[in-house]
């Protein structure tokens, strides 16, 4: 990690990140003197919507790579790390990135703005920049289970590792400091909250919200531990329901990133050189070529626990193509009313279709103007029914919508929808009234309370769909011509009210396998569905459709990484800590259960992925 560096590194290209950020395009806007940044010369109420940036980064990179390993979404064969996780084979390039953006691009600078905020009293700022770094050291624990965390901010250029126990109980000091902070007033000669905050536009109401949301969230992680005190690392019950009462109790009330199409001229310092004010998942997904969703998502969505109704968020989710209907379409395909676009299939991934060298890309055939597979594999050639979810944009890409457009820009008949999450706008969902629904769902089921626990998945489910359909109307009030592609065409109250009364289950009969695979739908591309599976050790009764991919099996490197009975529940540290921080990184697996200590650095043994974190285990 090299801490030192680190923050020498910031300073010289990173702390040019002050901002004035009220409006995205302004988000890391120059307020020094870009000849001489310094991190000390940076105003801490500026420097606030960089770390917003760098730590909501951090995050959804993570939740895409740990999101492909979970089931809903794969890649063409042969495409890459992504793809390789998507069967269960975990590799080094996928671990850096989030690590990357948290400790560079945040840590230092939020504890700089903690330190300056402390100073001048601004108590907002203060609490808001202790909420992060629990936020993001929460993750980094959740991804890599022991990192440098009472050391790790430090000057020590090789800091020492901290257990994951050490992390967790941390994390929740420094969240309940925050909400002590954000309740106190501040003079008002003070900068406003609002100065920098661009994930709640200086609302102290919703950062308080969002704190307990993330405080029943982790306490939640802890369903291995035993009940008795959260501060003692145990399962709270009744402090998670506790604070739920004080989390969000309407969609109003949710931390919603409501990314833009503007192409700023703010770009990232980390390397990347993209627009700031554009969704971190358009990034690694949307721009990018091939990601296809799975048979499992595809049948949670299509017919639910075999109730046999369609979710009327199927049709946003999975993507869709221009397409012409022929008379030898396969029957399932599900069309357009005016025929002029058809819904993808999902890959089956429990089939061999890996093996068999699929799925593979439908390219475009300019001359004949359709879909086909180039390929002289018999078995591939269906191959076209996998609609894959990239997009386009206005801003970024100069594109006549967001409509990816496999002929090129004017070649309409070979237009692609994307997906809802991986759009150039689309929103991320920090903490939201859905996800508070589902964990206290979740934990009344667990009480034997289903009658209160089927409310609160139904109110879940409902909260999830009214605010995919507030972004479907932004985007069709933004260009009316989207409204014909069934991706963008929002959900009518019949369909929503139709489903709601037969599409999930009564109270007679909810199960816990509802409860969170209804969680997972509504929280599609978040680090929550990998804990999720982890704390639940990935039964299949509880992730309906869940299995380990038939691929997996197939190939020998990935059944070294994880062998036969063991499961995938942590990432190994990235090559930064191996490299330069060794000693200390080798040190902490004598406390870490499982691991291999007789080799020269545990974390690098082939199967240190199958290695749980300290919230997934039994360890005290």
């Amino acid at each position: 990690m090299i801490m030192k560096l680190f923050k020498s590194i910031l300073v010289s290209g990173l702390v040019i990140a002050a901002f004035s950020a009220v409006s995205c395009s302004k988000w890391l806007d120059v307020n020094t003197d870009p000849e001489n940044p310094t991190l000390d010369a940076a105003e801490y109420q500026l420097e606030l919507a960089h770390c917003e940036f760098y730590t909501n980064s951090a995050t959804q990179f993570a939740a895409w790579r740990t999101g492909m390993a979970m089931g809903d979404w794969t890649r063409y064969n042969g495409g890459g790390n992504y793809w390789n996780v998507s069967y269960w084979y975990p590799v080094d390039g996928q671990v850096t990135t989030p690590y990357q953006w948290f400790f560079v691009g945040a840590g230092p600078t939020l504890k700089d703005l903690y330190t300056k905020a402390m100073a001048a009293e601004n108590w907002h700022y203060a609490g808001v920049a202790q909420a992060l770094l629990a936020y993001g050291y929460m993750l980094m624990t959740d991804l890599y289970g022991e990192m440098p965390y009472e050391d790790g901010l430090s000057q020590n250029a090789l800091p020492v590792y901290s257990t994951g126990k050490t992390i967790y109980l941390g994390c929740f000091d420094q969240l309940d400091e925050a909400i002590e902070l954000l309740q106190k007033p501040i003079d008002v000669s003070l900068p406003p909250l609002s100065v920098g905050d661009f994930w709640n536009n200086g609302d102290t109401g919703k950062w308080l919200k969002l704190c307990y949301l993330l405080k029943a969230r982790w306490i939640n992680k802890l369903n291995k531990k035993g009940a008795g005190s959260y501060l003692e690392g145990k399962y709270d019950e009744s402090t998670i329901l506790e604070c739920l009462s004080k989390a969000m109790q309407s969609n109003a009330d949710n931390t919603v990133i409501n990314h833009t199409d503007d192409n700023g001229t703010t770009h990232d310092f980390l390397g990347w050189d993209e627009p700031v004010d554009y969704s971190p998942l358009y990034s690694v997904c949307g721009m990018n070529a091939g990601y296809m969703v799975t048979k499992m998502l595809y049948d949670n969505l299509t017919d639910f626990d075999g109730l046999g109704v369609e979710d009327p968020r199927a049709d946003h989710l999975i993507p869709w193509a221009r397409s012409v209907k022929g008379a030898d379409t396969p029957a399932e395909i599900k069309w357009s009313d005016d025929g002029l676009w058809r819904r993808s299939l999902g890959v089956d991934m429990l089939s061999n279709i890996n093996s068999e060298g699929g799925p593979l890309r439908a390219a475009w055939d300019s001359k004949a103007n359709h879909f086909y597979i180039d390929s002289d594999n018999n078995l591939r050639l269906g191959d076209t029914v996998y609609v894959e979810c990239t997009s386009e944009s206005k801003g970024y890409a100069a594109k006549k919508d967001l409509l990816y457009r496999r002929g090129g820009a004017n070649v309409d008949a070979s237009a692609e929808s994307g997906s809802f999450y991986s759009r150039v706008s689309s929103p991320t969902y920090v903490g939201t009234y859905m996800e508070a629904c589902f964990i206290k769902a979740e934990v009344l089921f667990n009480k034997n309370d289903k009658a209160g626990a089927y409310a609160a998945y139904k109110e879940g489910i409902k909260a999830a769909i009214e605010l995919m359909n507030d972004k479907l109307k932004v985007w069709v009030s933004e260009d009316p011509t989207l409204a014909a592609c069934p991706s963008f065409t929002p959900m009518s109250e019949i369909d929503i009210q139709y489903f709601l009364a037969n599409g999930i289950g009564t109270a007679a009969d909810i199960t816990l396998g509802r409860i969170m695979t209804q969680k997972r739908l509504a929280l599609q591309f978040s680090v929550e569905n990998w804990n999720d599976m982890r704390r639940y050790d990935f039964n299949k009764n509880i992730f309906l459709g869940w299995d380990i991919p038939a691929y997996h099996f197939k190939v020998a490197a990935a059944e070294k990484a994880i062998p036969a009975g063991k499961a995938y529940r942590r990432w190994r540290q990235c090559s930064h800590e191996y490299n330069y921080n060794s000693k200390n990184l080798i040190a902490i697996g004598l406390e870490v259960p499982g691991a291999d200590n007789s080799l020269d650095n545990w974390n690098r043994a082939d199967d240190a992925w199958t290695i749980p974190v300290w919230w997934d285990s039994d360890q005290k």
